[in-house]
């Protein structure tokens, strides 16, 4: 059983992304509106939501995050995030979607997603249920991504999408109040099991380590192919179902089924992750992906497809996060999670980035997206592959050697 702190803080992390994620994953269905309300192409929303995508994956949070401690990167990012909502519908011109959903809406979602999250997670859980807690968070986010998808699609229906907006950026303000859940300090005596027992080191020395470690570079590369499929497919699933005359309704709920089935599938491989070694399980994830995203693109679209689709690479949309980060805290020790989680998951929004803009320029210049799902598998082996080789035991510093005392 988790401590009663530990509890606190997994609530408090767990409702943290599921607001910000949710409402993060909402943005897809604010495409159509948006580009005819500034009278511009997918392509400049795409790019919009790319560089969020790209922001947000800076690394420089969480190491503020792991220098100052969690609480207040999470208070003053919330704030940010919510305000950054407020303003979008007050938009003229493509700069300002920029300099909005782009670069104001990224800064802010760097501090209250996964990197910040998971590494105050890491602080008050011990290394042997890490995985299963960091697929609870994983959990929660997807159910956000279900919730917040449906209430924004009714917010659309009913209110016009400024005031879905406005009323978005409002709620967004309950992160600031969650902060006060996590921790306000960094961590000081992690607990000591496995690759936490050189933990003594500096950032510099455990970023050294990692730089040699091969492992590390093939998850940054894993992850980056994660970025690519989730981020493309959160976009542009929705304008793509309706591309091929599948409903607005069904193509909301396929995009909610995503969330849904990532709720079972998030935590089911977080549990997964503590029994079984992290980096087979991540192999069969991206394989099963490249057989998902196949079948669909094969088969004809329709309705049912849809929902189908939704469901199947929802159970392995973002499961891939418990069992990649969980592997750098095995491998590396908690006390700098969020910094160095935070440079893979960059590797993943840089991915996230290419994912929404080809997407966007792939289908301005062709009028379909064919090229890029066919991208999307090919990565998906690819990815598979090169988790294969991974060294994933914990790097362990070598005792010193006791010289026997003279006779």
């Amino acid at each position: 059983m988790y401590s009663r702190k530990a509890i606190v803080v997994i609530t408090c992390s767990a409702l943290t992304v599921l607001v910000s994620m949710g409402i993060r994953q909402s943005f897809g269905i604010f495409q159509v509106p948006l580009t005819q309300h500034l009278n511009i192409g997918r392509e400049a929303f795409s790019l919009a939501i790319a560089w969020q995508n790209l922001i947000f994956g800076l690394p420089l949070v969480g190491i503020v995050a792991d220098r100052f401690g969690p609480r207040w990167v999470i208070l003053v990012s919330g704030f940010l995030f919510g305000t950054s909502l407020l303003v979008v519908p007050m938009l003229t011109s493509t700069i300002g979607l920029y300099l909005t959903l782009g670069l104001w809406g990224g800064v802010s979602l760097s501090g209250i997603t996964y990197v910040v999250v998971l590494g105050a997670v890491a602080q008050v859980v011990p290394a042997e249920r890490r995985s299963t807690a960091f697929g609870i968070i994983t959990a929660a986010s997807s159910f956000g991504m279900f919730i917040m998808v449906l209430v924004t699609g009714w917010f659309l229906d009913n209110f016009g999408w400024q005031n879905s907006l406005y009323l978005l950026g409002t709620f967004a303000g309950v992160i600031v109040l969650l902060s006060f859940g996590l921790p306000a300090k960094p961590a000081q005596s992690p607990t000591m099991s496995g690759s936490d027992s050189f933990e003594k080191d500096s950032l510099p020395a455990i970023f050294l380590k990692a730089r040699r470690h091969s492992g590390y570079w093939l998850l940054n590369a894993g992850f980056f192919v994660c970025g690519f499929h989730v981020a493309f497919i959160a976009t542009h699933l929705p304008a793509f179902l309706g591309d091929n005359a599948v409903s607005p309704g069904f193509a909301a709920t396929a995009l909610a089924l995503i969330g849904v089935a990532n709720i079972f599938g998030s935590y089911s491989f977080g549990v997964m992750g503590d029994r079984y070694r992290k980096k087979h399980l991540l192999s069969f994830l991206y394989f099963a992906r490249a057989v998902v995203i196949s079948l669909f693109i094969l088969i004809p679209i329709s309705n049912g497809s849809a929902l189908i689709f939704g469901g199947t690479i929802g159970f392995l949309w973002l499961a891939t996060v418990p069992l990649t980060s969980g592997m750098v805290a095995q491998i590396f020790g908690s006390r700098y999670l969020s910094t160095l989680y935070g440079v893979v998951f960059l590797s993943h929004q840089i991915g996230a980035f290419l994912g929404v803009w080809l997407g966007g320029r792939v289908y301005d210049a062709t009028g379909t997206y064919t090229s890029v799902w066919l991208a999307a598998i090919i990565l998906s082996v690819i990815s598979g592959l090169l988790h294969l080789p991974i060294t994933d035991t914990p790097i362990v510093d070598q005792p010193e050697p006791v010289l026997a005392e003279a006779a």
